[in-house]
């Protein structure tokens, strides 16, 4: 026998191989084949046209594969060993653009090969009805695939935009004493205002290393504000702000927006950062950022959140136009936030956070500081993923600050570690000083206040026993809002309340309940004492 002669024929060979030529292969190994080809360009991209396609392509596809893979160990390793260093390229502006267009480029490139795979098929050969449920399946797995890339660009993409409406391309800042101050302004910038008058002011102060977190409300009627050393309004006033009744702490952007931008050259936006100066002075610590929040605006970021949830401790109305201003009365409310467990839209959250009807401001600080946590709790993954470009789009028509983009990531990164941590807070008014504080304040008993709370945090930071051990969600008039209290030192910290000890309060003494009719009766019998009685407790605040 020839040589020739004991050698199969080549050709037969590969038109008997099922997986190149199905056209001899019975139809139940054809469906096998066709899923087994899709699975294999879902989970390896390159690895059908290698088996049965054009082999170069797939050789092509299957190094881009695997060189994507490597990228994404590479990602998973700095998730774990340099987190920070991860999410400072996601937001940085370059490199996050050259990702959108590597993402889009791989969504389309894979869903070519699906194409190709589905040559690769030949749906003809199928039996006729397994050709739609392959087709389904072909169309599924583009979306899983494809579909999560291109989504994964957009995203980036939205948060790209975001980041550059919102923030700096300032110089990055340094931790003091190690850690970041960030002063919170909320407030009004409507049409007939130049500069927002900021109604709300509170400083978040963050260890860098370990995200520990406190918060120290300023009321807006701090008088007499100290400047800190290098500001530009210490030529104006050496002494503190103190030009009379009209001279509260939340006047100072009003003011130096309309009548000082020229002791500011090149500053963004003047009147913020002569607030953050005061604030900065007054508290007697160096505040490195603002971020300035639209209350109206604010609204619309908590309803793309889907709302927030709270426990409140008593009812809060929605006030109705001013009809007393000289003693701050307002005419029949337009509607109640009773007491109780809500689940608040923006409208309502804002109303919340911003009512001072019946009650003094402190206990509206109270519950603005519980609105935030309350955001911050429930800002979750599942929350941004399924709501992002809503949440993005209202926080470019709600948030200004000067934080520098290019040290985002590590903030990000700070405010992940910070997540589930207990907050410590201070308030520089009730319960933490008289009420009658804010008018004549010690700056030096701010300091010492300030400096203990900041302590006790790096204590805890630190693993310390320095801690009082309370929930600190719970924010209750009467008590230290926080591990410094102000009429205990801090090694004898007075007992706090505890979750059991918040109830709200949903009936009148005598046991009745109360009803938004009972009140709205109060008032138009102009018994307003009465209904001061019964919301007493409407400071009382925890997020859900």
């Amino acid at each position: 026998m020839t040589t020739s002669q004991s050698r199969p024929p080549a050709p037969r060979q590969a038109l008997t191989d099922p997986v190149r030529n199905p056209l001899d292969a019975p139809a139940p190994v054809r469906t096998k084949r066709a899923f087994v080809l899709l699975l294999m360009t879902l989970f390896v991209p390159g690895s059908a046209q290698i088996v049965a396609g054009d082999r170069r392509l797939g050789r092509i596809a299957l190094r881009v594969t695997l060189a994507v893979w490597g990228l994404a160990l590479v990602a998973l390793v700095l998730l774990v060993a340099n987190r920070t260093l991860l999410i400072g390229i996601l937001t940085n502006s370059v490199a996050s653009l050259l990702i959108i267009v590597v993402l889009i480029a791989l969504a389309l490139g894979w869903a070519a090969l699906f194409v190709n795979t589905l040559r690769l098929i030949r749906p003809v050969l199928l039996a006729p009805g397994m050709r739609p449920i392959v087709g389904v399946a072909l169309v599924l797995a583009m979306v899983l695939s494809s579909g999560t890339l291109g989504y994964a660009a957009y995203v980036l993409n939205v948060s790209r935009n975001a980041i550059g409406s919102i923030f700096s391309a300032g110089p990055a800042i340094d931790p003091v004493d190690g850690r970041y101050n960030f002063l919170m302004m909320g407030g009004d910038a409507g049409d007939d205002r130049t500069g927002r008058r900021p109604d709300s002011l509170s400083v978040l102060s963050v260890d860098a290393k370990t995200g520990q977190t406190a918060i120290i409300s300023v009321p807006r009627n701090l008088q007499n504000a100290q400047f800190s050393e290098g500001s530009p309004m210490r030529q104006i006033y050496p002494e503190g702000y103190n030009c009379g009744d009209e001279c509260l702490i939340n006047a100072i952007n009003t003011e130096v927006t309309n009548e000082h931008t020229d002791l500011y050259p090149g500053v963004a936006d003047p009147g913020a950062q002569a607030t953050l100066e005061a604030v900065s002075g007054s508290l007697g610590i160096t505040v490195q950022a603002y971020v300035l929040v639209d209350m109206e605006g604010f609204a619309k970021l908590i309803d793309a959140m889907g709302g927030i949830r709270i426990k409140a401790g008593g009812w809060v109305p929605l006030s109705g136009d001013m009809v007393d201003e000289a003693n701050g009365i307002h005419g029949m409310p337009t509607g109640w936030i009773p007491a109780g467990d809500q689940h608040l839209d923006g409208y309502h959250a804002l109303w919340y956070g911003r009512s001072r009807e019946f009650v003094d401001d402190y206990a509206r600080i109270q519950r603005q500081q519980c609105v935030q946590q309350a955001m911050l709790k429930q800002l979750d993954p599942a929350t941004l993923l399924s709501k992002f470009e809503d949440i993005a789009n209202a926080g470019t028509k709600v948030v200004d600050s000067n934080i520098s983009a290019s040290q985002l990531g590590s903030f990000v990164d700070l405010a992940m570690k910070a997540k589930g941590k207990d907050v410590s807070r201070l308030t520089i008014g009730p319960p933490d000083f008289d009420a009658s504080f804010s008018t004549v304040p010690d700056f030096d008993q701010i300091h010492e206040k300030v400096d203990q709370l900041l302590a006790a945090q790096s204590e805890k930071s630190a693993g310390a026993a320095g801690n009082s051990g309370m929930d600190d969600s719970i924010v209750q008039p009467g008590t230290a809002a926080g591990p410094v209290m102000a009429a205990a030192p801090l090694t004898q910290p007075a007992p706090s309340p505890t979750a059991s000890d918040f109830t709200p309060v949903t009936t009148t003494p005598d046991g009745e309940p109360i009803t938004e009719e009972m009140l709205n009766q109060f008032k138009r019998e102009g018994n307003e004492q009465a209904i001061r009685d019964l919301v007493a407790t409407n400071g009382q605040c925890r997020p859900l």
